[in-house]
């Protein structure tokens, strides 16, 4: 301290820390001549008292001042035996000025801003030998940086950059300490700090793309730390030196760029359209740097993609979901363990809202699947099938359609793969049926298939349709028919109609399988893609074949009649379509029977039984095809449209007949059909034939046991019937009774009465006997319900029996 005191004259600390400029200046010229003398005379020893007169007294804050201020005292106070008398008194009055100075707020600002251009002075003096005292120089200057007072800031900028311009090269080793207090002033509220700042910054830049000595690895952390700072001002710094040090030669930038890749994709939704342009700008240089190099480590980078590919930001997702797509046609193979990671981003930007993305994901999505991978090199088909699994459930149409792709892709692919993983898929495809997508619902469809290539997948595939259809009837009535047409386009209608007989057969609930029967039966007889199936039961009088898949049919087929009638038409099998319509009973002919029959009436116009039309054009060969039209004739109502229609066929048929021995002559010189096949009728015209005679004429095929089967199930279904109404009719409450009471006729009726036409007297009373048979009818939609009020007689007996049929059926309310 003594040294420096001696050294420096009073008059020239007193003007260093006067509160003009110019004062402060003059007084930087004399510290800078005397250190200039000093360091050309080699002393050293006296240099460094004067910095640190300088840094303790001038720079350092007003919270060590006292500190610092008894420090120096008992330093005079201790040298007294070291000077002479006069010597002693001139360092007190120096010291008493120090004193002065520190004590006033005024002359404390002086002090600090004449400290700072004294460093800068001293700085410059020592010019070469500079470096050597950095260690002294530049803490009190970057601590400035810290002060409340602008103007104090701001003349540590000046005084930063003076000294950096002398030292330049050794700049760098403080170059840490210096950046963090250049970023701090990037966002400095002073606009002149501001100022300052960037041009210290600019002259750094220039020191550290000259230098060889750059540590980019000690670099690295600072940067990594401060990239998701939200400051614009921080940002556009930043963003800055990325490019400044990306630029230089010797620099690898590209080694590090996934310490700051996330905190660029984070600028390009910044509010500044000027950090944006900025920030894309970085980005796009680096992106063309990886297309040059051979060697990048796109793990790091793929994870920050594939998180920047969902921001809520478009230009964000944009340009994340380009670097992805650049990535798969860079990294090849390479990428491949993290395929499933960028299938999960791509898949949901194939749906994107913004045209742009949408075509960059379809083409990234398609490169993925054009890639030829192998489970051996790193492609894991588990995590690929649990990302497109999961995207099933997307929201958006076009992301569900990718996937279901994928899935085919890796099925054709990797099927032994696949097929291990089956249980983890399987439940969400069958989910993806009730899709409100047809599109999507025709995809799985396809998945499902070509998983159900081998027999066992076969079985279990429509062994779970059937139970998807049983707890969830919407499906089956909204879905049904184009799950089981394309079902039969893609694993053959006959093996697809005999395995789901085969699940029916034996199914426990008996309405459902009822329901399901008369589905299946209606794809049957209406889809052009069964018109195969439909020709092969044609022949079941004459063909193994049709005779095969008719008794594999009839075994489910018996959950209903309209179903077995419907059958036994195709079949031409019509004596045994008149023995069903004999043995119904009352109890069968219900409201649900005869929509069903309406139905059938309706397609008997069709195309699909031209050949049972044209039939009729010889009665007395098909006098059992008559039979059975005749018996649909007695059950429907008179009113009905169905009615009017059947009565409209059977009035245009022939009126002439053949005699017996005619029509076996006939038989016997012609036995074949209009179609050209030839066939046997399944009626017997000779009463004297045997049993074996009349088994030859039908195939082989045993109609009176086939019946009784039939009568059997159908008995099942009336218990089953029964018993519902029981349990209804105890649930109905007395309200509910009182406006649905029935009046039973008094007496007994007699066959004969039963079987005419109803009175004008009995059409008057409450309920008919014809609709007493529509009390416990099984359940009904909705829909149906105005097709069932044609089938009723009279209008009277229509209004009571749409009563009776709201309150024993529970109309659902979907229409």
């Amino acid at each position: 301290m003594t040294d420096a005191l001696s050294a420096i004259p009073a008059a020239v600390l007193r003007t260093l820390s006067d509160k003009l400029y110019e004062k402060r200046k003059i007084a930087a010229y004399e510290i800078e001549g005397i250190v200039k003398q000093l360091t050309a005379a080699g002393d050293h020893d006296r240099i460094n008292p004067v910095i640190n007169l300088l840094t303790h007294e001038f720079t350092y804050s007003q919270a060590n001042i006292i500190k610092k201020r008894t420090k120096t005292a008992d330093l005079i106070d201790s040298d007294v035996n070291m000077v002479g008398n006069d010597q002693f008194w001139e360092l007190r009055s120096i010291w008493g000025f120090l004193v002065e100075i520190n004590g006033k707020t005024g002359d404390r600002f002086g002090a600090l801003l004449g400290g700072l251009i004294g460093m800068a002075a001293v700085a410059v003096a020592l010019s070469s030998e500079a470096a050597q005292h950095l260690e002294q120089i530049l803490p009190p200057v970057i601590n400035s940086f810290s002060d409340q007072d602008s103007r104090v800031r701001y003349y540590a900028c000046e005084a930063l950059y003076n000294i950096a311009k002398i030292v330049r090269g050794k700049f760098i080793f403080h170059f840490n300490n210096i950046f963090d207090a250049l970023c701090k002033l990037s966002a400095d509220s002073d606009p002149n700090v501001q100022s300052a700042a960037h041009l210290l910054d600019r002259l750094v830049k220039d020191i550290v793309t000259e230098s060889d000595q750059f540590s980019i690895d000690e670099f690295i952390p600072l940067l990594r730390e401060r990239m998701n700072v939200l400051n614009p001002y921080v940002r556009q710094f930043l963003v800055g030196w990325i490019t400044v040090l990306d630029s230089v030669p010797e620099i690898d930038m590209l080694a590090f760029i996934p310490d700051f890749l996330d905190g660029l994709f984070n600028m390009l939704s910044d509010s500044s359209h000027e950090i944006r342009k900025q920030a894309d700008s970085a980005l796009s240089e680096f992106l063309q740097e990886i297309k040059n190099s051979s060697s990048v480590d796109y793990g790091r980078m793929a994870e920050i993609l594939v998180q920047r590919a969902a921001s809520p930001d478009e230009f964000t997702r944009w340009t994340a979901v380009t670097w992805i797509n650049e990535f798969v046609k860079l990294g090849g193979d390479q990428f491949l363990p993290y395929y499933p990671d960028i299938l999960g981003a791509i898949l949901p930007c194939i749906a994107d809202k913004e045209e742009k993305i949408r075509v960059v994901a379809h083409e990234t999505n398609e490169e993925l699947r054009a890639i030829q991978a192998d489970p051996a090199q790193g492609f894991d088909v588990g995590a690929i099938l649990s990302v497109v699994t999961r995207m099933l459930s997307s929201e958006h149409e076009a992301t569900r359609i990718g996937s279901l792709h994928w899935i085919s892709t890796l099925l054709n692919r990797h099927r032994p793969e696949v097929l291990s993983f089956l249980n983890d898929i399987f439940n969400t495809l069958l989910k993806s049926l009730s899709d409100p997508s047809d599109q999507v619902v025709l995809l799985v469809l396809e998945v499902h298939a070509a998983i159900a290539k081998d027999q066992h997948n076969f079985c279990q595939l429509l062994v779970l349709l059937v139970h998807k259809f049983q707890t969830d009837y919407a499906l089956l009535e909204r879905r049904g028919a184009l799950i089981v047409r394309r079902l039969c386009v893609l694993l053959e209608s006959e093996r697809v109609y005999r395995e789901l007989s085969k699940i029916l057969e034996g199914e426990a609930d008996l309405n459902f399988a009822s329901t399901m029967v008369e589905a299946l039966n209606l794809i049957l007889l209406t889809s052009s893609e069964l018109s195969g199936l439909r020709d092969l039961l044609k022949l079941t009088l004459v063909n193994a074949a049709g005779k095969d898949l008719f008794l594999s049919l009839y075994a489910s087929w018996r959950h209903s009649v309209i179903a077995i009638i419907s059958l036994c038409l195709l079949a031409q099998a019509y004596q045994h379509a008149s023995s069903v319509i004999q043995c119904l009973t009352e109890q069968d002919v219900h409201v649900r029977f005869l929509v069903q029959l309406d139905k059938l009436i309706h397609l008997l116009e069709t195309p699909i039984f031209a050949y049972l039309r044209l039939q009729l054009l010889e009665p007395g060969r098909y006098i059992w095809l008559l039979k059975a039209l005749y018996g649909f004739l007695m059950l429907l109502p008179q009113r009905s449209t169905a009615f009017k229609i059947l009565d409209t066929l059977l009035k245009t048929i022939p009126s002439y007949s053949l005699s017996k021995k005619d029509q076996i002559k006939q038989r016997t010189q012609n036995g074949y059909m209009s179609s050209g096949l030839q066939v046997v009728e399944d009626g017997n015209m000779n009463d004297d034939d045997d049993d074996d005679s009349i088994r030859c004429n039908n195939n082989g095929i045993n109609f009176s046991s086939w019946l009784q089967r039939f009568e059997q199930m159908q008995q099942q279904h009336r218990l089953h019937l029964k018993s519902q109404a029981r349990i209804r009719n105890i649930s109905i409450n007395s309200k509910e009774v009182k406006e649905v009471r029935i009046v039973e006729p008094k007496g007994t009726s007699t066959a004969g009465e039963l079987s005419r036409p109803p009175s004008r007297s009995s059409r008057k009373s409450p309920v008919s006997p014809f609709l007493c048979s529509f009390i416990s009818p099984p359940p009904v939609k909705k829909k149906d319900a105005t097709r069932m009020l044609e089938l009723f007689v009279t209008p009277e007996v229509a209004l009571c029996g749409y009563v009776i049929f709201i309150e024993n059926h529970r109309v659902n309310d979907e229409r």
